[in-house]
């Protein structure tokens, strides 16, 4: 490591609440790249004139090359900046939407989608880090409650503003919006001074290597595995939803969207609501909780979820609730075990939720005889799964203890 130039942690231009605003943008760009076009998706395939099958790889190549990409620019983050990565990120971004809208066809979306993942992924991976870069203790816990609430706002509208952008624009206008995006968070990101103070100073094959020793720490390791387990339920929901809802309960594309808001504005009040019970209680005990109760509304769901649209949308709610509630504890707890190497740190947390996700996303896929309470099951084990590996964590102290902050 070498010293930089100090960093003032206040942002000149942008002030404490833009910084959080922009980190919110950017750490949205996964369900505002996946969760606004999923509307036009059989409209693409009749375009293109292709099966779904060759539609959907615009959507899982995404999710793989997003996935790679933490892991080359959360690290290289340690090396130049979070400032320059960002703009070079945003830069191949803003080009590859504008490929998007502008393909002519289906292979050609489909590459301009893994060079759109690549320069988002940019976003993503810098954001947690910045986080950690400006804010300490107490403050920094509050300001990763606030960003997962605003940022599970994407999901939510992203999906109906879709649908409803697709009654006066076609699927190329969805994708020329997601450029402007991206020029919005340029235009935040060159009004942002460097957060990082001290960079790493070997050579780019070394600062990648940095990766591997941040999985050398059992600490960071095992939180990491216990907290990305959640994205296995969170995201096996976003991929049965559609026909849980539609096929099963036989609701339109309309009805479809409001259920799935719901779900998604329910996440919005997990971080808040470990915002307010850490004032009263330890974060230990809030966290166990947060694993049992997702383990209890998974059983809901099994038991009841069958019976109709809201007996399901109610259910599976407090699972959604909870598990969000576990994240800001979570990504804290998991910077705290890292003194350096944040960028790779961020890339790990951003890219073990993506890639245990895409597991949930896989094993929900599958030809199930009810769906519904394979989603059940899927929120009662994981649940179950996270609470004894946390409780295993705290016995055996494989994880550096981090006192309170939120009280």
């Amino acid at each position: 490591m070498t010293n930089a130039p100090a960093v003032d942690r206040h942002q000149r231009y942008l002030g404490d609440k833009g910084v959080v605003a922009l980190v919110a943008l950017l750490s949205a760009f996964v369900p505002l790249s996946t969760d606004l076009y999923l509307p036009a998706l059989p409209t693409m395939g009749d375009y293109f004139s292709v099966s779904v099958h060759l539609t959907n790889l615009t959507l899982i190549l995404f999710f793989l090359f997003f996935s790679a990409g933490l892991l080359f620019w959360g690290p290289l983050s340690d090396k130049y900046g979070r400032r320059p990565v960002l703009l070079v990120g945003l830069t191949i971004y803003i080009l590859a939407s504008g490929a998007c809208a502008l393909s002519e066809s289906i292979y050609l979306l489909i590459l301009s989608r893994i060079l759109q993942a690549i320069g988002g992924s940019a976003a993503s991976a810098v954001a947690t880090a910045m986080v950690k870069d400006l804010f300490d203790g107490r403050q920094r816990e509050s300001v990763l409650a606030v960003v997962q609430s605003m940022v599970v706002i994407a999901p939510a509208v992203a999906p109906v503003l879709g649908a409803y952008m697709l009654t006066f624009t076609s699927w190329r206008g969805i994708f020329w919006t997601l450029a402007g995006i991206g020029l919005f968070s340029m235009a935040g990101v060159l009004a942002l001074e460097e957060t990082l103070a001290h960079r790493y100073t070997g050579s780019v094959v070394m600062v990648l290597g940095r990766l591997g020793t941040v999985l050398k720490n059992p600490g960071f390791t095992s939180l990491l595995l216990t907290f990305s387990l959640v994205s296995t339920a969170s995201l096996s929901f976003v991929a049965a939803s559609s026909y849980i809802y539609q096929d099963g309960f036989g609701l339109s594309g309309q009805g479809f969207s409001y259920f799935f808001a719901l779900n998604a504005f329910g996440l919005i009040a997990g971080p808040l609501l470990y915002i307010r019970l850490s004032r009263s209680f330890n974060r230990n005990g809030i966290v166990t909780a947060c694993f049992a109760g997702m383990a209890l509304s998974g059983g809901l769901v099994c038991w009841l979820g069958n019976l109709g649209p809201w007996a399901f949308a109610l259910s599976l709610l407090p699972a959604s609730i909870l598990g969000s509630g576990v994240r800001p504890a979570g990504a804290h707890l998991m910077l705290e075990q890292q003194k350096g190497d944040t960028g790779s740190a961020s890339a790990l947390i951003g890219c073990s939720g993506l890639l245990l996700g895409s597991v949930g996303m896989i094993l929900i896929s599958q030809d199930w005889p009810d769906p519904v309470l394979a989603l059940g099951l899927v929120n009662l084990i994981i649940g179950l799964l996270c609470g004894c590996l946390w409780l295993l964590i705290g016995r055996l102290k494989i994880a550096r203890d981090v006192p309170d902050s939120m009280r």
